[in-house]
């Protein structure tokens, strides 16, 4: 009998140590699942996956389709923010707080921040209840701020100081209400470092801003660490707060940015991390000054033991052919001698192209090269021919006389063409003659405008 008690005893304790996050969006998305993630820094960690169950309601006397989902937690889930993502293109998601509590949220699939709405959880009903008074607040004193830098002879300090007031009597408020719980260190962050009066010109409102942006962001907080909240903000000082229109002078400043950024990141996996997903952003951007500038410079000089080897040979090969870089060499037979991609002179400008006889465009556009070029001189054509066998190639290329033409046998799988990341052919290259990548046109339209051109 003591043992059945035990049992029952135990089985309950479990069941209430186990919390749920259920969540309603208005209106239902053509999407049958939902994926919960951890955030930890700029890392994502699967926690679970669930389906969404499509239900009818009435509004107006119309019917309206809803989507539900639920998650129950792990029993040794850890306190921190979660992510909740749904959508298999053009992903959206609603983060929150978890600290040991039912999470209850409603929100509209494609305004998910400016949505969502907690009806279980103090812990998220007291930040979003923060963030829009302190947004309020915080607006009323920018537009303050801001009629006064278009307007400079304007006397608008009385306001301005009421203004700030009620800022801080609203941070106050919340962070007395917010003690000893897990939301604290955001309420406590997000304070913007306001000047005590109103600034006059342009120049000095922007150097406050970017002298005081993390002011109150503390990068030893584990909770904020673990969050994608610093994340955010670095995201948000990088490329929007540092901005130039001069691409000279936005390079520095990005440089510059990311120095202050990383000079604050003393937890090292967390520095890691913030590297790795700065290359990824200016990957997306093919900006391969700034991304050399974060290996060398900052990625390289981490603990050899943190440093992701994959990760850096992984990234290299990707941009290895992007403009900017020196081609990456190979060698061919042609006319029984052999040749070299890096030591050939016999021109001011090649165009590199990887086409294949079994490829429609190819066979159009390739002659059409071949005549466009005949009057060009100091240009030459590397052509490489992706083949799964040497047959037609070997008819093809002698109606392209004055070419260097190199097989390339395996396809998609020769070792050129997956150095090169060549997944569609025709792809044109133009490299100048040190063979630095200067031009990669999508279409022939576009090799003869850059070559006309120069």
């Amino acid at each position: 009998m003591k043992k059945i008690l035990a049992f029952i005893f135990l089985t309950t304790s479990l069941i209430q140590a186990q919390h749920t996050i259920k969540a309603t969006m208005t209106p239902a998305i053509e999407s049958d699942w939902v994926i919960l993630y951890k955030i930890e820094g700029a890392r994502q960690k699967f926690v679970k996956n669930s389906t969404i169950k499509i239900d009818s309601i009435l509004v107006d006397g119309t019917k309206s389709a809803i989507g539900n989902f639920n998650f129950t937690l792990p029993i040794d889930a850890k306190p921190g923010a979660y992510r909740a993502t749904y959508r298999t293109e053009g992903a959206g998601f609603v983060d929150f707080i978890y600290n040991k509590e039912d999470v209850s949220f409603a929100f509209h699939p494609d305004y998910p921040e400016q949505t969502v709405v907690f009806s279980k959880s103090k812990e998220n009903i007291l930040y979003r209840e923060y963030l829009s008074d302190i947004s309020i607040a915080q607006q009323k004193l920018d537009s303050l701020q801001i009629t006064v830098l278009k307007n400079p002879d304007l006397d608008l300090n009385t306001y301005y100081k009421t203004a700030l007031q009620k800022v801080s009597i609203i941070q106050q408020k919340y962070l007395k209400a917010s003690e000893n719980k897990y939301v604290k260190p955001f309420i406590n962050a997000t304070l913007r470092a306001n000047p005590k009066e109103i600034l006059t010109t342009p120049k000095m409102y922007m150097s406050n801003m970017i002298s005081t942006f993390f002011n109150n962001m503390d990068f030893s907080d584990k909770t904020l660490l673990n969050s994608s909240f610093l994340v955010d903000r670095i995201t948000d000082y990088i490329f929007y707060i540092n901005y130039s229109e001069n691409k000279e002078t936005q390079q520095n400043l990005y440089k510059t940015s990311i120095q202050t950024v990383l000079d604050k990141s003393k937890d090292l996996p967390f520095k890691k991390d913030v590297i790795e997903f700065l290359i990824a952003q200016f990957e997306s951007s093919k900006n391969l000054e700034l991304i050399d500038y974060l290996f060398e410079n900052h990625y390289k000089k981490l603990p050899n033991g943190l440093q992701n080897k994959g990760f850096i040979t992984e990234k290299i090969a990707l941009l290895a052919a992007e403009v900017g870089r020196i081609a990456p060499d190979f060698s061919w037979k042609e006319n029984g001698k052999n040749l070299t991609l890096s030591k050939l002179e016999d021109a001011e400008k090649y165009v590199l192209v990887f086409w294949s006889t079994g490829c429609s465009h190819c066979l159009k556009e390739i002659p059409e090269l071949h005549k466009f070029l005949l009057d060009k001189e100091g240009i030459k054509v590397i052509a490489f021919s992706l083949e799964r066998d040497e047959f037609g190639w070997q008819s093809m290329k002698t109606t392209l006389p004055n070419w260097h033409h190199v097989l390339g046998l395996n396809k998609w799988e020769n070792k050129v063409s997956r150095t090169y990341n060549i997944n569609a052919t025709p792809t044109y290259l133009v490299l100048d003659a040190n063979k630095k990548i200067i031009a990669k046109p999508e279409e022939l339209k576009g090799v003869k405008e850059y070559l006309t051109k120069e």
